[in-house]
């Protein structure tokens, strides 16, 4: 003969059920972890985007182009060295390049991006050549000024 003595629950012996309770905590490392690598690995990367020959461009008024073709660029830096795009070339290389890149193409879009501490006349040589050779939509490319500011 067996005696039951009280409750015969097994949860502690209050009759009561325990809930499950779900946490409400976010672990947040995991995510601070991810994002220290990503900011590493902007700032090593975007030194690197940026692409072409150092050159101090003169400051000029006029509205900037809208064209979705990319134009090739011919850059002549302050020692008047001459860059198709960043390469290095001689001024009598600069042709058969130039007709190689685009396919003899002489309605392709061409910029000349001269320092401006290079001398007037060693840019129009650069655009003379370039047009001699039949390619008509040579362009001079210059940066916007910034604003002056008015502090008073």
């Amino acid at each position: 003969m067996a005696i039951q003595l009280g409750n015969t629950n097994t949860n502690g012996g209050s009759g009561r059920r325990i809930r499950y309770q779900p946490m409400s905590e976010i672990n947040v490392t995991p995510f601070v972890d991810v994002m220290l690598v990503l900011l590493v690995v902007f700032m090593v990367t975007a030194p690197l985007l940026t692409v072409g020959v150092p050159v101090d461009l003169p400051k000029t008024e006029a509205a900037r182009l809208t064209d979705q073709v990319e134009p090739l660029v011919i850059t002549v830096n302050a020692e008047g060295r001459i860059f198709l795009q960043e390469t290095e070339v001689e001024q009598d290389q600069l042709v058969p390049r130039l007709k190689a890149v685009t396919g003899a193409k002489p309605d392709l879009r061409i910029f000349v991006r001269g320092d401006k501490a290079i001398s007037y006349g060693r840019v129009m040589e650069v655009m003379g050549v370039i047009s001699a050779a039949g390619f008509s939509k040579v362009a001079l490319l210059a940066e916007v000024p910034r604003p002056k500011s008015t502090n008073r």
